[in-house]
């Protein structure tokens, strides 16, 4: 028995049975809803006051199994479930995120849902781990089927992280389409990897849905839509722009991370006019460039409702930027985000940007970091944002500067020290590389400075025991934009210090020899009298006298895998 149930027992003994009559109708109106097994409890009136109290984050209505982590194959391992879901009397939301449902596992709760007529939200994220792709599209028919069976009117439909692919869209396009989702208001979809083919039999899903409903004098109404890391790119972008354009009834876009290029981007632009009520759009890390970004602004001049821009990541550049604070300046009244960030933007563009902002009384956040202003820039954004007395809204412009590291005294390996985690191999090597950055070859006070500070980090960081040296490394070449990693990362635009660095740190006696030779596959310098040439910056395989290595390194979220192979190459490769 919990301390709360325990309290609630001698709790509810002691009052009167007035009192008692007044909790039992205020506090113990919400169902039972979660499956934890039956605790014994004194009298049903606590078990039911405990269970509400306890449960308060859980909508009145909801049925919750949420990161249970339960491993569910077949009928008997979710008779408990179906029971609760049967004797529940108004069921109207089920959690399964956080499990992992078989085929016929989906199908006995299906059947438990075929009667529940007042069903409104699918709160079903990540609820396939470790099942096979072709498991997914039959577990989905069942549950759909049985929603349309009970006559549900679903109101949200999540199903986020669950990396179904193209089949898996396939699994819900018949509820789609259904009378089930006429009353559809938030669309969930993020990180489930539809790729083209699922963006479209979603876009075509949608707009069936829309002409179907319309017909019947209700049409879709849909305000939510996420759909990111879905690799939907500039098709399927364009195909769900039709039927974006087609609903205008979008509050809120998140769909970041699709490899969307200007013509998706600008079909986004299209159909976003048409949904005047739109007040969240986010499409970080799609590639703008001037030409999405222009549309994008002029679509922004019909939005009065917009509240969140997020286009950092999406190299909007100096002439995209300069557009959208055209119309951030011309409209916008209620804007509380813009996001601009590692957009290519100049100092010019970005202080046309924040003049366009300064009326803006709602105001929270501006983030410009990552552009190319230079130190000199930032300063200028810095100033002209305190004068408007906004720094506050402005966020980090990280530039590292030669100066910076010398202001920070005899002092500064220490102080570096104490400031990175060294048992994370990430940020390790992110703060080597922003050291490293400023190295200055002619200057020798910068460059001891910088060589100083490294040799502490790194020394720190390779006696500890928790430090993991292949991780390091493989994270340095993530961020020099050598490899690719799973998880979505940003490289550093590299400079001469990184590579003066590197040469330094491999000749040191704590950085560990087998890590020399995974550095040495992958950058090499010429010691000729042209040392500005770098060789094979990007290709992984690089001159080591007249034989190289090419050396492919597989960076997973567990290990880093090495493969090994000779290839010879003339004088002229």
């Amino acid at each position: 028995m919990s301390q709360l149930q325990i309290f609630l027992f001698f709790f509810v003994r002691i009052i009167s049975a007035d009192w008692l009559s007044l909790c039992r109708c205020g506090a113990a109106t919400h169902r039972s809803v979660s499956y934890h097994g039956g605790v014994p409890m004194a009298t049903d009136i606590v078990a039911q006051l405990a269970d509400s109290l306890a449960k308060t984050g859980v909508a009145e209505g909801e049925l919750s199994y949420k990161g249970q982590g339960r491993k569910l194959d077949d009928a008997q391992s979710v008779e408990d479930m179906v029971k609760e879901i049967q004797d529940f009397k108004g069921l109207q939301a089920l959690r399964l995120e956080g499990n992992t449902i078989g085929v016929e596992a989906a199908q006995a709760i299906a059947k438990a849902l075929e009667t529940k007529s007042e069903f409104k939200c699918c709160y079903w994220s990540d609820m396939f781990t470790g099942r096979l792709r072709s498991e997914i599209p039959p577990a989905l028919n069942s549950l759909g089927d049985a929603l349309m069976l009970a006559g549900a009117r679903l109101t949200v439909l999540d199903l986020s992280d669950n990396a179904f692919g193209p089949d898996g869209v396939k699994g819900i396009e018949k509820l789609l389409k259904s009378t089930a989702c006429y009353t559809l208001q938030e669309l969930r979809l993020n990180n489930c990897g539809m790729g083209i083919g699922g963006g479209k039999i979603l876009a075509a899903s949608l707009t069936q849905c829309y002409k179907k409903s319309s017909a019947e004098g209700t049409p879709l109404s849909l305000k939510v839509f996420v759909a990111g890391r879905n690799r939907l790119e500039n098709d399927g972008a364009t195909a769900l722009a039709q039927a974006f354009q087609l609903m205008g009834s979008l509050e809120e876009v998140n769909m970041p991370q699709n490899g969307i290029n200007h013509p998706g981007v600008t079909a986004l632009a299209t159909a976003m006019q048409q949904n005047t009520g739109l007040r969240i759009l986010n499409l970080n890390d799609n590639t703008f460039t001037e030409k999405g970004a222009i549309a994008m602004a002029q679509a922004l001049k019909h939005l009065r409702s917009v509240q969140v821009i997020n286009f950092g990541d999406c190299l909007v550049r100096p002439a995209g930027a300069m557009a959208i604070a055209e119309s951030v300046s011309e409209g916008l009244p209620i804007l509380k985000e813009l996001n601009l960030s590692f957009g290519e933007i100049t100092e010019e563009a970005a202080l046309a940007v924040a003049h366009a902002v300064k009326d803006k009384d709602q105001l929270e956040k501006l983030d410009l970091n990552g552009n190319s202003l230079g130190e000199d820039g930032c300063k200028a954004l810095k100033d002209f944002m305190e004068g408007l007395n906004m720094g506050d809204h402005l966020a980090s412009l990280s530039f590292p500067s030669p100066d910076k590291l010398l202001k920070l005294g005899a002092k500064r390996a220490s102080l570096i020290e104490q400031q990175v985690d060294v048992t994370d191999a990430t940020k390790t090597a992110e703060a080597f590389l922003k050291i490293a950055s400023v190295y200055k070859e002619e200057n020798n006070e910068v460059k001891s400075a910088v060589l100083d500070s490294i040799d502490a980090l790194l020394r720190k960081a390779f006696t500890t025991p928790a430090f993991q040296g292949y991780n390091f490394v493989s994270s340095l070449l993530v961020l020099l934009g050598l490899i690719k990693s799973e998880d979505k990362v940003k490289p550093v635009l590299v400079v001469p210090g990184h590579l003066h660095a590197l040469e330094h740190v491999v000749r040191q006696d704590y950085f560990p020899k087998e890590n020399v030779t995974v550095l040495q596959a992958f950058m090499s310098r010429e010691r000729d009298s042209d040392s500005s040439k770098s060789v094979g910056s990007r290709t992984a395989c690089v001159r080591l006298t007249q034989t190289a290595v090419l050396l492919v390194v597989i960076v997973t979220k567990e290990r880093v895998q090495l493969r090994l192979t000779v290839v010879f190459l003339d004088d002229n490769s």
